[in-house]
């Protein structure tokens, strides 16, 4: 776990509260007790994470019991324009700790309740921004245009997912 700076340690807190407040609006919460949310750990994941925007770890006790050792979000989450997503992902978090553990059609059903789907459904954008970051490399497909930012070279091993041409590879500061 990364630590927190002081900055992103107050922006942790404020979207637990803004969160935690918003649970407690809605009806399908109100008789949950989410007190419990204030008082879990919150923390960060590593800058160079592009694939996961939030986790909820845990430690298994000596009874055989799990116990949430931390919640941590992307660092990222806090800067425009992902704050609201980075409210969305703690709200899917705080689920987890709730005791929804699976993501099945029960936990969505839940994840549904958040008030705002536009940022719900930034998860997608989020995760090729995090990707264009450190990317070096873009798969290009010079046939339907289609580029894809790796880290790695693709030396003509792969072939463009909509025409099934070969990929090129282009460094990325030649694609900017």
């Amino acid at each position: 776990m990364v630590q927190p700076n002081q900055e992103q340690r107050s922006g942790l807190e404020e979207l637990r509260l803004g969160v935690v407040s918003l649970l407690e609006t809605l009806d399908t919460f109100a008789s949950t007790d989410t007190t419990e949310l204030l008082n879990v750990p919150l923390g960060l994941l590593r800058k160079s994470a592009t694939q996961r925007h939030g986790v909820t770890r845990w430690i298994r006790l000596e009874d055989g019991t799990l116990k949430v050792e931390v919640v941590e979000l992307h660092p990222r989450l806090f800067e425009e324009p992902w704050h609201d997503y980075g409210a969305f992902v703690l709200f899917h978090e705080f689920l987890h700790v709730l005791g929804f553990r699976a993501h099945d059609s029960t936990f969505r059903a839940l994840e549904a309740q958040w008030p705002n789907h536009t940022a719900a459904g930034m998860g997608k954008a989020f995760t090729h921004a995090m990707r264009l970051g450190r990317a070096r490399w873009l798969w290009y497909c010079s046939s339907c245009r289609e580029s894809y930012p790796r880290q790695r070279k693709s030396n003509g091993k792969f072939q463009c997912r909509k025409c099934r041409k070969r990929l090129e590879d282009r460094p990325m500061q030649d694609s900017q």
